[in-house]
């Protein structure tokens, strides 16, 4: 849903916990009006958020949408060799994986008990 509604300043006033209310739907925002020129819109906080985030990525990667249709063509004839693989991006950046723990932590029925006396939980 796409709803933009045209409102004055006056009108929004009298109205303003019902308009604060449609603007939280996906979509809906509201252009308020003062001598029939717009001066301000109204949305919800996440769609405003969601506007904010979209700017940055655009402007930090200007050509997504061409870099995303490359990737695309290199992925369906095979080009795989020049997209490095997530560990040694990381590990360029300075971060390293973690190694996979080799315990599991998971409670079984036999030691549920003994597990709860070790993290203060014994509700018995």
């Amino acid at each position: 849903m796409n709803l933009k509604t045209t409102l004055s300043i006056t009108e929004a006033r009298k109205k303003i916990f019902d308009i604060a209310n449609q603007v939280q739907k996906p979509g809906v925002r509201y252009t308020l009006t003062d001598k029939g020129r717009p001066k301000a819109v109204l949305m919800s906080a996440e769609d405003f958020e969601s506007l904010q985030e979209t700017l940055e990525v655009l402007s930090i990667f200007p050509d997504l949408d061409k870099d995303i249709a490359e990737t695309h063509q290199d992925l369906a004839s095979g080009e795989y060799t020049k997209y490095a693989a997530l560990e040694e991006i990381l590990a360029k950046d300075g971060f390293v994986l973690a190694e996979k723990a080799n315990k599991s932590y998971a409670l079984h029925s036999k030691n549920k008990t003994k597990s709860r006396k070790i993290f203060g939980k014994d509700s018995r």
